[in-house]
């Protein structure tokens, strides 16, 4: 399809679903990111990405600005993701004593992952890495978040954020020089 959002966002209030479906394959990626922003971890990024098109598809009658349709999902993707964390937060609290979220049975098979202290050092690391990212201003974390964790090109995240390649490159650019140097404090 060579439609423009705006004209697939409306097709989609019409209940077209191969209009919404195209919207999703454009802006996989843009949510994706933000709900591993938000997380952390790759899995529970995916099942919130998955809510927020099934939330935004059943909401879709609610954009009154077309055009405005990327930060409209942005803001329901936010939603999802600090409902998914309520959710969880009141799960915790009623989880009866000795119970185990990981099932009745010990792994039989050997664990290849790495051993305790190198997965702790990884997650810390990697926990501080998404911290400074999202200290970053928003002109900078949007396309660092597509390019280096959902792996967007740089045609797709041009057209995600509404970007020139060169305007993406030198934003990318200062972005990762921004983000080495707050590493390095």
């Amino acid at each position: 399809m060579n439609e423009t959002d705006e004209a697939l966002v409306l097709k989609s209030q019409q209940h077209d679903r191969s209009a919404f479906e195209e919207l999703v394959r454009r802006t996989a990626r843009l949510v994706f990111s933000r709900a591993y922003l938000e997380t952390g971890d790759t899995h529970r990024a995916e099942d919130l990405a998955q809510e927020t098109f099934l939330v935004a598809w059943k909401s879709i009658g609610q954009v009154t600005d077309p055009k405005g349709f990327r930060p409209w999902l942005l803001s329901v993707a936010r939603t999802v993701a600090v409902d998914a964390i309520r959710r969880e937060g009141r799960k915790k609290r009623t989880m009866p004593a000795g119970s185990s979220s990981n099932g009745a049975f010990p792994a039989l098979v050997a664990d290849s992952r790495p051993g305790p202290s190198e997965a702790a050092q990884n997650q810390e690391e990697r926990q501080r890495v998404l911290s400074v990212l999202r200290s970053l201003p928003e002109e900078y974390r949007q396309p660092l978040m597509l390019r280096y964790l959902a792996g967007a090109d740089y045609e797709t995240i041009g057209q995600q954020l509404g970007l020139t390649n060169g305007s993406l490159r030198g934003l990318l650019n200062r972005g990762m020089a921004r983000l080495r140097a707050e590493l390095k404090r």
